[in-house]
């Protein structure tokens, strides 16, 4: 690998397909050099856990309710929170391109979700996704596309 790293291909790549499926070294350290080069690139970005969503579609793109735990004699109560991509579009910055969500773990999603996460890019175009889909010994990034098409 290089020792300086410009990262330009890879936020090429991310503009030309909108979903990346990301192979990055165990040890960790460089899912945060691309990140930082995102965010330098003017894209906003959110690092999230991928099987923390739970339903992607209702997560994303729904108002849904969410249960806190109640402890002891509290009433149950639903709070309903906004949808995550359309509240973090409208509160972007200015002069931002757009929003990218950077999944971790994301090999625990299925490929149907990882189909979604490609339409869902498609459909909003200010939107882009970089899933972590497992490690490797270099930073590897491919379109998600292919990644599903070949499987």
């Amino acid at each position: 690998m290089a020792l300086i790293v410009t990262g330009k291909k890879f936020i090429r790549e991310v503009e030309a397909s909108g979903a990346v499926g990301v192979y990055a070294p165990l040890e960790g350290g460089f899912e945060g050099r691309y990140k930082r080069r995102l965010r330098a690139a003017g894209y906003a970005t959110v690092f999230v856990s991928a099987p923390g969503l739970g339903d992607l579609a209702s997560y994303l793109t729904q108002v849904h309710g969410v249960r806190p735990p109640h402890v002891g004699k509290n009433a149950i109560r639903t709070y309903f929170i906004p949808p995550f991509v359309s509240s973090h579009l409208e509160h972007l910055a200015v002069g931002a391109k757009g929003l990218v969500i950077w999944l971790y773990d994301g090999q625990r999603l299925s490929k149907q979700e990882l189909a979604y996460l490609y339409d869902l890019t498609q459909a909003e175009p200010r939107l882009k996704v970089v899933v972590e889909l497992g490690g490797a010994r270099d930073f590897e990034w491919k379109p998600l596309q292919s990644l599903l098409t070949a499987a």
